[in-house]
């Protein structure tokens, strides 16, 4: 359900500006920021000269440039008595242990049993802090990844932690299985990721992406797998699990990375493979642990979460029919 008709600007481009399309008009104009810019290009309500233009296209003197800004759509966010983990919580904050499949807030074909649902069932109203279907949300978890969150309960404690999260001063580290072996027990993977150019609701590595940084470390080696540490740097959409694809280790039950890459395992590992796929039920990618800085007294703070029963029973198998964990 939307309120009222679409907003339609007409802008004329006086002279070359000779940048990109989102940050002309990021600063013609200010009162829209560059991410709702950008889906604006993305979703088809901008044209130049009556064309679809790419966020990257250059503008050029003489352009008629056309916005239609949809009405916003009318959010009556209703809390709903939906059981949460709660790993830590103050007067500022909540730590939340998320399970799989939980949707973290409110989007197309998901408006209601989300994670905000249920922190506002928890917590009470959160008015404005970080937006009308976001309220007090710091950072996202992919439906099918379970792991710790940060949610902010005060507009203060919003600012300073996702402040702290843009300068890269909250560290997320996660376990997660992936299929084959890495050539280097440590390593980085340094490479952009963008929006995939044959599917818009897929993320690639490409060039002309953001820049994202992951590290890995193998803690366990299994027959035909490894079980990692990964640790964000930056904090792309699906970083961890598209990066993993990108060097040939996709996460293990990862449908939309992966696809079924038990299929391409050969040799005596091949059974070993095809059973550990039918035990983990989704993407074994699992938010193990927080550190921040608490944004009221600075004080350093660390948060752990177990690897959820489901995960935890196919590693379980995984090590036993591996003949035990191979650490380096």
């Amino acid at each position: 359900m939307t309120g009222g008709q679409p907003e339609r600007l007409r802008l004329t481009v006086e002279s070359d500006p000779g940048e990109r399309l989102d940050t002309w008009l990021a600063g013609a104009l200010p009162r829209l920021s560059r991410t709702r810019i950008a889906r604006l290009i993305q979703d088809g309500h901008v044209r130049i000269n009556g064309r679809v233009p790419r966020k990257r296209d250059q503008p050029q003197a003489g352009d008629v440039i056309d916005v239609e800004i949809p009405p916003p759509d009318e959010v009556r966010l209703q809390p709903e008595p939906i059981p949460l983990r709660i790993v830590f919580e103050d007067a500022d904050l909540l730590v939340i242990d998320k399970p799989a499949g939980l949707v973290v807030h409110p989007a197309p074909g998901h408006t209601s049993g989300t994670l905000v649902h249920a922190v506002l069932h928890h917590a009470g109203e959160l008015p404005g802090i970080g937006g009308v279907r976001r309220p007090g949300i710091v950072h996202r978890l992919d439906k099918d990844t379970s792991g710790l969150m940060l949610v902010a309960k005060t507009d203060a404690a919003h600012r300073a932690l996702s402040a702290a999260l843009k300068q890269r001063e909250i560290r997320r580290t996660y376990r997660v299985a992936a299929w084959g072996h890495l050539r280097r027990a440590t390593q980085t993977i340094e490479a952009p990721i963008g929006r995939s150019p044959s599917n818009r609701k897929r993320m690639a590595v490409r060039a002309g992406g953001r820049a994202a940084v992951t590290h890995v470390r193998r803690l366990e080696r299994w027959q035909a797998a490894d079980l990692l540490e990964a640790r964000l740097e930056t904090g792309r959409t699906h970083q961890i699990r598209v990066h993993l694809a990108a060097i040939g280790h996709p996460v293990i039950g990862d449908r939309e990375y992966g696809g079924s890459a038990e299929r391409g395992i050969s040799g005596p590992t091949r059974v070993w493979a095809r059973e550990l796929a039918a035990l983990v039920p989704r993407q074994f990618l699992h938010a193990a642990e927080l550190r921040f800085r608490h944004p009221t007294h600075g004080e350093e703070m660390h948060m752990s979460a177990p690897l959820p029963p489901d995960l935890e029973a196919a590693a379980d198998w995984a090590r036993l029919s591996s003949g035990g964990a191979l650490t380096e």
